[in-house]
């Protein structure tokens, strides 16, 4: 039995090995087979050394301007001549070697991708209809006046990948009526072909489009000025990273109807409206992470009409509205994001439901570090996030938002305004933070808080002069507030016609009175809080008005 063991293993052995042997002779022999197809010497148009090629060929072509469109076959490697040194924009050989579609049928793209086929390093331009001022128009009206919808809807690419695994790489596509790219889903087919180092700009659709259940690896791509997004995707998952995408008239990146891309390590600036813009759905769910969006019109990245992608550990940055923001019940996931010198807030927050605000670092943004606008019923946890030295308020809640805050680090040195703005309509519970700094007060409420174990500590503590309370309670608001420490303040808490409830918080370096209490007709409670100072009073009532 031990001998009829070792028999069968080394006959399988054999077949092994006689298996791969067959293989590399296959692979050997179509190399050898392999043809190389020359244009114009051999052939004096792209298509006809195409149609003379066989699976495996190669069609070389020189530079010159090919006045025609391209069907590839399958498996045939269309190549410009030349080495891979680099031109201005891309190639030097893909600038000079220029397949122009003027003159030709609208029907056809400008070169259309076969299974197992290669374009390598061509200009494509001239397929369908460029319109400059039309371009213009909707640059300088930064694409509000464009059809809302537009990725997906039929056109004539420059290039079109029809449900096939192939290759499009080094490529310049530029001034075409439709998208630069269009990679097309077809019957549920799965293919992932590869978009790879092309440079596409000024067509009248998108840079790069992912449609229609598509798939593929868009990698290392420049898309800039294009019509719509630099790179659009419409029910499709493809791998998005190390592209390039700036002054695009829409995104830098646009995800919709369906799409769950990952989009990862890509670079988009001073496009006209957000960086990266997801839209459209509950079923919109892309992983973006590790991006750098700045200097964008709008938002880095901006979510909204219900769609649900991951943000984590993207840097945005000195973009004129928010970092990060999000509208129309968009419910993202925000994760160790990076958010600064914005021209509004780092993380803005227009409607919610549950959002999770986590661990983000949002600082030197010229209005909020997270604002929480908008009108209806809207909730938000905001855990573990910095929040330093914001030009007006760390945290902006407004009414209709309900808001939990816990463990996060609010600074800020010099300025006026609150640290925590808490508007009538709105509510807020504040577990566990930490917030240092100076102006008027560190949390200033119309409507509801309840604060437990939080750290307040004051930075300039005002004897006289503008309010300077750790918690200054307006008319009309109510506050709970127990076991925290309040240092550097002069009051831990002063309240005008509010509903106060203070219990066992500890107060240091308070003026007269820890807790002043003005107005009357409110309920008010204030017991057994621990005070530290000399003839400072536990609490103060003053009825009168100032």
């Amino acid at each position: 039995m031990q001998y009829v063991s070792q028999h069968f293993t080394t006959m399988a052995g054999l077949r092994s090995r006689s298996v791969k042997v067959t293989a590399t002779l296959v692979l050997s022999l179509s190399h050898a087979m392999a043809t190389e197809l020359s244009v114009p010497a051999g052939f004096p148009t792209i298509q006809e050394a195409v149609n003379a090629g066989r699976p495996g060929d190669v069609v070389l072509v020189e530079p010159g301007t090919y006045r025609e469109r391209v069907q590839l076959k399958e498996r045939i490697t269309l190549r410009s001549a030349g080495d891979d040194s680099p031109g201005k924009l891309g190639l030097a050989r893909a600038e000079v070697t220029i397949i122009d579609g003027v003159g030709q049928p609208e029907t056809s793209p400008g070169v259309a991708m076969a299974e197992g086929a290669v374009l390598d390093g061509f200009t494509v331009t001239g397929i369908g209809r460029y319109d400059d001022a039309e371009w213009q128009r909707h640059f300088n009206t930064r694409g509000n006046e464009q059809p809302h919808e537009q990725i997906g809807a039929p056109g004539v690419a420059g290039i079109s990948i029809p449900g096939v695994n192939c290759e499009v790489r080094q490529n310049i596509v530029h001034h075409v009526g439709y998208t630069g790219i269009a990679i097309t889903g077809v019957d549920g087919r799965v293919c992932v072909p590869l978009v790879v180092s092309n440079v596409c700009h000024r067509n009248m659709g998108g840079g790069i489009g992912s449609m229609n259940g598509s798939r593929a690896v868009i990698r290392g791509n420049l898309c800039f000025e294009n019509f719509y997004a630099g790179i659009g995707h419409e029910n499709a998952s493809p791998l998005v990273e190390l592209n390039r995408c700036h002054g695009n008239i829409r995104a830098g990146i646009g995800i919709s109807e369906g799409a769950s891309p990952i989009v990862r390590s890509n670079v988009c600036y001073l496009n006209r409206r957000a960086g990266i813009g997801v839209r459209t759905g509950s079923n919109t769910r892309p992983d973006i992470e590790r991006n750098e969006c700045r200097d964008n019109g709008m938002a880095g990245i901006g979510v909204e009409e219900e769609a649900e992608p991951t943000l984590r550990f993207n840097r945005c940055f000195r973009n004129v509205l928010a970092g990060i923001g999000a509208r129309d019940h968009a419910r993202p996931l925000i994760l160790s994001n990076e958010c600064f010198e914005n021209g509004e807030a780092g993380i803005g927050l227009m409607t919610g439901r549950n959002t999770q605000v986590v661990s983000n670092h949002c600082h030197l943004n010229k209005a909020a570090g997270i604002g929480l606008a908008g009108a209806g019923t809207n909730s938000a946890d905001l855990i573990a996030n910095r929040l330093i030295e914001n030009a007006t308020v760390a945290v902006g809640i407004n009414a209709g938002w309900a808001v939990t805050l816990n463990g996060n680090e609010l600074v800020r040195t010099n300025g006026m305004p609150p640290l925590i703005m808490i508007f009538a309509g709105a509510s807020a519970g504040l577990t566990n933070n930490t917030l240092r700094g100076g102006g008027v007060a560190a949390i200033r409420v119309s409507g509801q808080v309840t604060a437990r174990n939080n750290r307040i500590a004051g930075t300039t503590l005002r004897r006289g002069g503008p309010p300077n309370y750790g918690v200054w309670a307006l008319p009309g608001g109510t506050v709970e507030f127990s076991g925290n420490t309040v240092s550097g303040w002069r009051h831990a808490l002063f309240a005008e016609g509010a509903t106060i409830t203070a219990q066992q918080n500890s107060v240091t370096d308070a003026v007269t009175a820890a807790f002043r209490i003005r107005g009357s007709g409110a309920r008010v409670v204030v017991k057994g809080n621990q005070i530290s100072g000399v003839e400072v009073k536990e609490v103060l009532f003053d009825p009168a008005a100032q």
